[in-house]
């Protein structure tokens, strides 16, 4: 009996193998595609950290680490990633309370533009801030007269970062306060509470595990944040900043991956502590039953004071982008305010390839993101292989680790032969596939868990194959996730930037680096120009993937 229960696993992974071998062919060149594209250049960017530079004995590791340069990069990395994340999760959560538990009006309008900074390129908020507050201002210089403004630093990086991943918090935040029985608080309402009371004592913490992921994820977010820093940081340096300045401006491979590698740390720890502890305390809320939510807060003293703030925050969002939008049609912003169209001219005709490309490009990542996040999420919730953990660690481990290192990475590992890969197209879609491939992971994940294993096991007892199973029962069922992976893939990979800075060359340049190239030459007229295009055309994307979406609900 003891050698039959020794050999089970190895008989039951067998035997998986043996049943489905397509299947396990798939899963085989996944992991490979993830060791080879994920794992690898991660650990390249960790071994250039620990042994690049003069000498690399411990003594000089250590004396590279605590350099006054490296240390204030450090602490100011810190310093902004938990600032942005308190201030954006506290306004993420007031717009979700305010949207989901009261009357206030305009609600659907509200939430719309509150997403935009989401599907903007990262630094359009900071190129707004400049155009109406810097030292040729529309606010500063055209309106209040002051000529030596000063916008750059720790203030202005903390208000633009907060306001950026503020969507983020929101959207986790208003999951939950839409999940959560409103019974629970009925109950409360029941025994005499005020609404004061309940709120404190009951819908607060039930929402404190959304809060506390809220404010890693925008930790995590706003650390790897290359270009807001990049833009309007100033003398305020970050970690993501320097390594970029290391590796392009001084060519130091080996400083920048040390200086990359840093952010690998906080970055780790906080999404390991949102996955496998805030994550698993989220569910405590779900009931199992339909969910049915009641307005509960009618009271205009409370009710107007939170939708002013609504309001506002919506203002500054539309004076915000609306400033980009103007400033697309002047002809020199802070010189001459002549309306023109002369920079679409010039985006549409001699400026156009950055674009193309992108799109190009995006369109080729996002189908790949979709299958291999559909597939590897099947393989782990349904078909553990042996060997399993390490697609799994592999793919978490790409999320987690901040652009500039995956960037680095690729630099590191695709510039020789056998894998000479860099200057290409193939490494920059790589690049974006695995920076954003855990999204589809955990879409079609959580799709998979509400699927009933039982309708697959009927399906094998009929005689149907794994591989068959797989395409005529459990696919058709996770459309949902399907299409909330193509329009989060497609999204990220046309505004991204961290990732692929390092690895766009004369022949394939993208439009989010082109535009940070515009504001650093101070062409802003052309820079507001591309950011409303690329705009247009996510919103364009998104908007045809709803419809597609709503149809197919309507069909089935």
């Amino acid at each position: 009996m003891q050698s039959v229960a020794k050999r089970s696993p190895l008989t039951a992974g067998l035997k998986k193998i043996v049943t489905d071998p397509w299947l396990f062919g798939l899963f085989v060149v996944l992991t490979l595609s993830v060791l080879i594209f994920a794992i690898l250049p991660i650990a390249s960017v960790l071994r250039l950290a620990l042994s690049g530079g003069e000498g690399n004995g411990f003594a000089a590791i250590v004396d590279r680490l605590t350099s006054p340069l490296v240390v204030r990069a450090f602490l100011n990395t810190i310093q902004l990633g938990v600032a942005s994340a308190v201030l954006a999760t506290l306004i993420g959560f007031l717009l979700a309370f305010s949207l989901t538990r009261t009357n206030m009006w305009g609600k659907k309008g509200v939430h719309l533009i509150a997403l935009l900074p989401v599907i903007s390129p990262p630094f359009v908020i900071a190129l707004a801030i400049i155009l109406l507050f810097g030292r040729s201002g529309l606010v500063t210089r055209e309106l209040l007269g002051i000529r030596n403004s000063n916008i750059y630093g720790f203030q202005s990086l903390v208000f633009i970062q907060a306001l950026a991943f503020t969507p983020i918090a929101y959207l986790n935040i208003r999951g939950m306060l839409q999940a959560m029985d409103s019974a629970l608080e009925d109950a409360a309402a029941t025994l005499r509470a005020s609404q004061w009371t309940t709120f404190r004592r009951v819908t607060l913490p039930l929402t404190m595990p959304a809060l506390l992921s809220s404010m890693l994820l925008v930790f995590v977010k706003s650390i790897e944040d290359f270009g807001n820093p990049l833009v309007i940081g100033g003398n305020y340096n970050t970690l993501a900043v320097e390594a970029y300045s290391q590796l392009i401006g001084y060519f130091n491979l080996e400083a920048g991956a040390m200086l990359a590698s840093l952010l690998l740390l906080p970055s780790l720890v906080a999404f390991m502590v949102h996955r496998y502890w805030v994550s698993k305390r989220s569910y405590v809320t779900v009931t199992g039953k339909p969910a049915n939510q009641t307005i509960r807060i009618v009271h205009p003293a409370i009710v107007w004071p939170l939708a002013a703030c609504c309001y506002a925050l919506v203002a500054i969002i539309v004076l915000l982008y609306g400033t980009v939008i103007w400033v697309s049609f002047t002809k020199i912003p802070g010189i001459d305010w002549t309306l023109t169209t002369e920079h679409y001219a010039r985006a549409f005709t001699t400026g156009l390839q950055p674009l193309w490309n992108s799109l190009l490009l995006a369109a080729i990542a996002t189908p790949i993101i979709t299958i291999m996040g559909i597939l590897i999420a099947y393989i782990l919730a349904r078909r553990a292989y042996p060997g399993s953990f390490i697609l799994r660690f592999g793919t978490l481990l790409a999320f987690a680790a901040p652009g500039t290192i995956i960037g680095i990475g690729y630099v590191s590992v695709f510039n020789t032969p056998p894998l000479l890969l860099t200057g290409t197209a193939f490494v920059i879609v790589a690049a974006m596939v695995v920076k954003t491939l855990q999204v589809g992971i955990e879409a079609g994940t959580n799709q998979i868990r509400q699927i009933d294993p039982a309708i697959e096991e009927a399906a094998a007892v009929l005689g149907a194959s794994n591989t068959r199973i797989f395409s005529r029962v459990t696919l058709p069922l996770l459309k949902p996730a399907l299409f909330a992976s193509l329009a989060y893939g497609f999204t990220r990979s046309l505004t991204t930037l961290s990732a692929i800075i390092f690895l766009v060359s004369a022949n394939w340049t993208l439009i989010t680096v082109t535009i940070l190239n515009q504001v650093e030459t101070m062409r802003m007229g052309l820079a507001a120009a591309y950011s409303v295009m690329l705009i247009a055309i996510v919103l364009a994307v998104l908007g045809l993937m709803q419809v597609l979406l709503g149809r197919s609900h309507h069909q089935r």
